[in-house]
């Protein structure tokens, strides 16, 4: 059951992570128009995003191979997340713009991240 939960979490993970590169590194280099689409966003969000990717992606690599690595960088991954979150709400109340459907998206990355690392950790221990 394990081995299911690890794998599943891995293919799950890797696909988060290489949408949340794509759609970052898209904004961040203005790639495919995707900049405009997007509207206001602010920079330091999608920086934040961009750095999660590249942790999800080695979590899901680090998920596949059952190391205690996995909880440890889906933990960075969540500060990193709650620090941007945070940031965003003080810009949010100092009169900068953006998109009030970053805070809907922001909640949704840190409870995602959230929900991996705790299994990563679970499942860490049980090995």
């Amino acid at each position: 059951m394990n081995k299911y939960i690890l794998y599943t979490s891995a293919i799950i993970l890797t696909a988060f992570g290489l949408l949340t590169l794509f759609l970052s590194t898209s904004v961040i280099f203005d790639l495919f128009g995707i900049r405009a689409k997007e509207g206001n966003y602010v920079l330091f969000v999608v920086w934040s995003n961009f750095i999660s990717s590249i942790l999800y992606l080695f979590a899901a690599y680090w998920f596949a191979k059952s190391k205690k690595w996995t909880a440890t960088l889906l933990g960075i991954s969540t500060i990193i997340l709650i620090a941007a979150f945070i940031g965003l709400k003080i810009h949010a109340n100092s009169g900068g713009i953006y998109e009030t459907k970053t805070i809907g998206a922001m909640i949704f990355r840190i409870a995602v991240t959230l929900v991996f690392a705790i299994i990563a950790f679970s499942l860490s221990i049980n090995n």
